[in-house]
């Protein structure tokens, strides 16, 4: 009879551990699955946009609809980001080259 409040406490933890995991695994196959599913028509035209928006951006090889005021914006905004870090490259990480320090041998008289 003493271990049936205990075997109550476990699984009731167990229930919720369980029920934690469902809920989890749930939210990601909707995620997954969201081509199979019917949509609401409201998320559907979302998503539809998005994917236009995509292939309209790798069409274009970058941002779409970008008109002559934000190229000079961006040229000049990477021009000054050149000036103040030294050129090159600035979508690769720099290399930075550090001399190896001189010991001298310290004698103690």
């Amino acid at each position: 009879m003493m271990a049936l409040p205990g075997l109550c406490r476990g699984s009731s933890l167990l229930v919720s551990v369980v029920s934690v995991s469902l809920r989890r695994n749930i939210g990601l196959s909707a995620v997954v699955f969201t081509k199979a599913t019917d949509l609401d028509p409201v998320q559907k035209l979302f998503l539809d946009k998005i994917r236009e928006y995509n292939s309209k951006s790798r069409a274009a090889g970058g941002v779409v609809d970008a008109g002559p005021a934000y190229q000079k914006n961006l040229t000049e905004e990477m021009s000054k980001l050149q000036r103040l870090f030294g050129g090159g490259d600035l979508g690769s990480f720099p290399h930075f080259s550090f001399p190896e320090p001189v010991l001298e041998e310290v004698t103690s008289k």
